[in-house]
């Protein structure tokens, strides 16, 4: 036994690299090159964060296509339809939550005429709102 520890122990300190006859050449380098430019994804691999304007429903298709990219954070304002007809925007916000929810994204309204739609990659912060009485 303590032989066979010996030779394990000689294999692993030695210097000839013979414990490296079972892997292929191209691992017996002493060092492996590494892309570091960090461009794994390609020229869409940034992120935008990009505003939109809906006055009709069919106003949303471009945020939904920026989203399903998902190289997009959409800024979505609300207000043009919302003034204009409030079943199509509570159509159109239904159309944004769906393909949020489907794209395992996220979205919220901030104030009273923008909502925010992310893809799977980013969340939306939503603070604890604490009730008056418990605040002293």
């Amino acid at each position: 036994m303590k032989e066979g520890l010996s030779k394990l122990m000689n294999k692993i300190v030695s210097r000839d690299n013979s414990y490296n006859d079972d892997f292929p050449d191209q691992f017996n380098e002493d060092y492996v090159e590494l892309d570091s430019s960090g461009n794994k994804l390609g020229p869409k691999s940034k992120i935008l964060v990009r505003p939109f304007i809906v006055e009709d429903f069919v106003d949303i298709k471009p945020a939904l296509d920026s989203l399903r990219e998902g190289y997009t954070i959409a800024l979505i304002n609300i207000k043009p339809i919302k003034e204009k007809d409030m079943v199509e925007l509570k159509r159109a916000v239904s159309k944004i939550r769906k393909t949020c929810e489907a794209i395992d994204g996220d979205v919220a309204g901030f104030g009273e005429d923008w909502l925010v739609a992310t893809p799977s990659f980013a969340g939306i912060h939503r603070e604890e709102r604490f009730d008056e009485d418990f605040i002293e």
